[in-house]
């Protein structure tokens, strides 16, 4: 970190008023939320003993980490299930001072799990009640494909998506592994989605060279990045994504923790700012990688030689690469200016 910058107070970070874009149900569901499931559906393979459970979520290789993403999402088995991880994921945000998030559901999983399709909806319906009255919390909803299950699933996702799609449905993405998965096999099923009017919001660089990226933007026509990391292996794209405005959801100990990048010194945190593109910070799996938002807002003072002001522009940047109303981008927004005049003093 710079030692000429002024260093604001690590710990006003918790304060920031803020949006989450990239956190999938699974995968940020606190660790004890998880174990009640595991606790309840023993026969899933997934430790009942948090001690077990920590060591479970350290992973090999990002294979390695979908195999026990994949585990664990068996454990949702009902619909009261479903409900439990999404108010159990708002309470976690509102510690965080996190007033908006776009929670990432798979809803293949639960089908596949048996659960009726009316059920995953109605589920989220009165989670999103709850976690707005109970935590302050505004969830909207994107929904995306389990890639390693193929076109075939795409195809049940948008099915589901155009006969259920709960309140707040907002977007359609494409997450799990990418080596191996044609982007292009998902063009027919997101042009089902982008023509009921939901945002098109892959996964894509996370793992695999700038090449997918531009697969995301071409076939998929992505109006944002999830991850998008090797970006900076091609100025081209980044002057594409510059110039188009493509924001970047960028999880720094995601990466860490799924060995996309070996070291915070490799990350290009820096290198995907430099020449303006629009880079959020997003906690991702939390509850899998023993992470939270306001860690990754530290991370990126201590690790990217962000100052106050530079950290409080990326709250910002988040919010308006959002898809919440204007009214609740401008209160948000109004928020972190608010903020803003006690950061230092803080």
């Amino acid at each position: 970190m710079n030692a000429s910058r002024p260093q604001p107070n690590t710990g006003c970070v918790g304060g920031i008023p803020k949006a989450e874009r990239h956190v999938p149900l699974v995968g940020s569901a606190p660790v004890q939320t998880v174990l009640e499931l595991a606790r309840r559906h023993p026969d899933r393979g997934v430790p009942t003993d948090e001690g077990e459970l920590r060591s479970f979520y350290e992973f090999r290789d990002f294979a390695h980490f979908i195999d026990v993403y994949i585990a664990a999402n068996s454990l949702v088995r009902t619909a009261v299930d479903i409900e439990l991880l999404v108010v159990g994921v708002a309470r976690d945000l509102a510690a965080q001072n996190v007033r908006y998030a776009e929670l990432t559901v798979t809803p293949d999983s639960h089908l596949l799990m048996g659960i009726a399709p009316d059920d995953v909806a109605a589920a989220l319906d009165s989670a999103r009640r709850t976690a707005a009255s109970d935590h302050g919390v505004e969830l909207q909803w994107i929904f995306d494909i389990p890639g390693e299950l193929g076109l075939p699933s795409g195809e049940r996702t948008i099915d589901w998506v155009e006969q259920y799609a709960p309140t707040g449905t907002i977007g359609f993405g494409l997450g799990g592994p990418e080596q191996g998965v044609d982007r292009a096999q998902f063009v027919d099923v997101f042009s089902r989605a982008r023509a009921i009017g939901l945002h098109s919001v892959p996964h894509a660089g996370e793992t695999t060279g700038p090449q997918t990226v531009w697969e995301a933007l071409e076939s998929l026509h992505a109006e944002r990045i999830g991850h998008g990391i090797s970006a900076a292996q091609d100025a081209r794209l980044l002057e594409h994504l510059a110039s188009h405005g493509i924001p970047l959801e960028v999880c720094p100990t995601s990466n860490l923790r799924t060995r996309a990048v070996g070291d915070l010194t490799d990350h290009p945190f820096d290198r995907l700012r430099e020449p303006g593109v629009r880079v959020t910070l997003n906690s991702d799996d939390p509850g899998m990688f023993s992470t939270t938002l306001n860690d990754e807002y530290r991370l990126a003072l201590d690790s990217f030689g962000l100052n106050g002001d530079a950290l409080l522009d990326v709250a910002k940047t988040a919010v308006r690469a959002s898809y919440a109303s204007e009214s609740v981008r401008n209160s948000l927004l109004a928020e972190i200016d608010g903020y803003a005049g006690g950061f230092e003093r803080a």
